[in-house]
This record gives structure tokens, C-alpha cells and sequence, in this order.
């Protein structure tokens, strides 16, 4: 099979902006942290499958990381890009910022690195190309992206064992 050319983290690049609604919010009066996490999923996936132009699944939501608390009426930015692939599996990065539509300020609200795998039309996994950085932002991430890589492995692993120990309760 042919290798395929890898690709800028750019070219996977997606923003989407998001406004804070009543609805939205928990007891707090804060985003509601399971719709941010759907927010994060989506653009993520957008990522993914522009990255390798294939159907993608989110194989682990490997962190999200709340730094601090949206409010209503704030905008939310998302931002997400691939930062790291393995063979079928694309590691992305998702950057939410929270703008008070009021003062202008804005705030890096949350960080989130989700795991999507490629499919091919039999749902089987498919190789994706690789990824290559260009801004600093990209460079640090993918320097990085390695070290995440085994702990997501070695996290899987545990989670496999855990999962068969607790069946048997």
C-alpha cells in the first residue's frame, strides 16, 4: 500500500464560536461541563475527518480540563487541530476560550485532547496520513504528542484489566 502524504496540522484546523444560553448552564450559573464536552466532541471530529477524509469514531476522550468557570452570555470559542497520528488513530487538541462579550476579555477556559480512529466503508480501521507542525503552538503540541501517545496505551491497557475484573461483580 502506498504511504500516504502527510499533512499540515492547519489544514485540520476548525473553529466554531458558541454563545452561553440559560439552558445551557448548571446550578453554578456556569456552562454545564457535559455541553462543553459535547461542543469539544463535535469540533474534534471535524478535525479528525478533515485530516483524513474518512468516517471517524472517538475512540477516548483522553482529558478535558475545566481551567475556569464560562458564564452565561459569554462567548465560547472552540479551536481544534490533529497534533499527533498513529497508524489509524489521530490524537486532537481542543482550545476553549471564554469571551465576556462585555469587557472584550477573554480567558483560556478549557484544554482537551480527544483520540478519534479512522474507518474505512467497513467500519474497520484505515491508516491515516501523517501530520506535520508548522506554528509554534503546533510544534509544542506535536513534540509532545509522543509521551501522550504512551500514556493513552498504557491507560488502555488498565482499562481493559479493570473492565474484566469488574464484569465479574
Amino acid at each position: 500500500m502506498a504511504k500516504l502524504p502527510p499533512k499540515p496540522c492547519s489544514e485540520s484546523r476548525v473553529f466554531q464560536t458558541n454563545r452561553v444560553l440559560p439552558p445551557d448552564t448548571n446550578n453554578h450559573q456556569t456552562l454545564f461541563g457535559g455541553k462543553l464536552m459535547a461542543y469539544i466532541d463535535v469540533v474534534a471530529s471535524i478535525s479528525a475527518s478533515k485530516h483524513c477524509r474518512t468516517e471517524c469514531v472517538t475512540a477516548s476522550m483522553d482529558s478535558v480540563d475545566f481551567l475556569h468557570p464560562i458564564r452565561p452570555a459569554d462567548a465560547v470559542h472552540l479551536e481544534s487541530f490533529v497534533t499527533f497520528t498513529g497508524r489509524s488513530s489521530m490524537e486532537v487538541f481542543v482550545k476553549v476560550t471564554a469571551e465576556d462579550l462585555k469587557s472584550g476579555k477573554s480567558k483560556v477556559a478549557a484544554t482537551s485532547f480527544i483520540t478519534f480512529v479512522s474507518l474505512d466503508e467497513n467500519g474497520r480501521p484505515k491508516e491515516v496520513p501523517a501530520v506535520f507542525p508548522e506554528s509554534d503552538e503546533e510544534k509544542y503540541l506535536f513534540a509532545t504528542g509522543d509521551e501522550r501517545s504512551q500514556i493513552r496505551k498504557s491507560r488502555r491497557k488498565a482499562s481493559i484489566a479493570f473492565s474484566e475484573q469488574i464484569k465479574q461483580y
